[in-house]
């Protein structure tokens, strides 16, 4: 079944590009015609690419690794966040730090510093600061949380990013590459698809079209986390079920060796018969 409809797209204008003479040339595959002044994104195109990059970005999750939304943009920044939570997947939505990826150590450690404040107030530490030190505390708390907030449960590189407009997280687009990361995202007539994996040509400007896109990919995580989810069940139910022949065979075994006893007792009985029954017929014979 389709993740989305060519009405679906039309509707939520993911079809508008931007004016012919802000076009990036390397864009015309994906463009349908020019009409009053402004390109038409091919919407047949970015049905087929969002189905790639849905299956692409489902295959990942089920693989039990994280996916880096990243959207800096204005329009984008509360739709990208809202819906990242939900899946529970890291987002940077603020500012996008030189080095997040390439210098990954350091962030990391912006991050404990972060949970190390959440320390202090917890063990009352804080409380027994001047007011000038709590202060200063709590506005670097602030900071970081405003910039680090939604990757603050990312322990490692993630395994893609998925970004709203190219050409603004041009940075993030740089490392990933040097990193060899997979990059997902969203192409619109004046971006350079050439150094993104999976490419959606599609309106990164307009809400409802950055929502419909976001949500196609989350509905695709969401169908990884569930398989995943599926099969370690199944693996729980397999190694309870070889556990427990384990622990069946000793029993079982005993059980096999009583019905052996059991038929060898019979034999003896039968034999012992038969000689019993043999004995008078060789008395009469003398």
């Amino acid at each position: 079944m389709a993740r989305t409809t060519y009405q679906d797209l039309l509707d939520a204008g993911v079809h508008f590009g931007h004016l012919t003479r802000k076009w990036d040339p390397k864009m015309s595959q994906y463009i349908f015609m020019e009409r009053n002044g402004i390109h038409i994104i091919d919407l047949n195109k970015t049905l087929t690419k969002v189905e790639e990059a849905a299956a692409a970005i489902k295959q990942i999750v089920k693989s039990g690794r994280k996916v880096l939304f990243v959207a800096t943009k204005k329009q984008a920044k509360d739709i990208v966040a809202d819906y990242a939570k939900t899946v529970n997947m890291p987002y940077i939505t603020e500012r996008w730090l030189g080095g997040m990826l390439t210098n990954f150590a350091t962030v990391r450690k912006s991050i404990k510093k972060m949970s190390n404040i959440d320390k202090l107030t917890k063990d009352g530490t804080y409380s027994n600061l001047s007011k000038k030190e709590r202060l200063m505390i709590q506005r670097e708390r602030i900071k970081l949380e405003t910039l680090l907030g939604g990757i603050s449960d990312l322990n490692r590189l993630p395994a893609a990013l998925f970004l709203i407009d190219v050409k603004k997280e041009h940075i993030a687009v740089s490392e990933a590459l040097k990193l060899n990361i997979p990059t997902f995202a969203m192409v619109d007539t004046n971006s350079d698809p050439s150094n993104i994996d999976f490419p959606i040509p599609a309106n990164d400007d307009a809400t409802k079209s950055i929502s419909l896109i976001t949500s196609i990919i989350i509905k695709a995580i969401e169908e990884g986390l569930d398989e995943r989810k599926r099969e370690k069940e199944d693996e729980a139910e397999k190694e309870a079920a070889v556990a427990k022949a384990k622990a069946d065979a000793p029993e079982v075994a005993d059980r096999a060796e009583g019905a052996k006893r059991t038929r060898k007792t019979a034999e003896v009985a039968d034999v012992v018969a038969d000689t019993d029954a043999e004995a008078p017929a060789a008395e009469t014979e003398e």
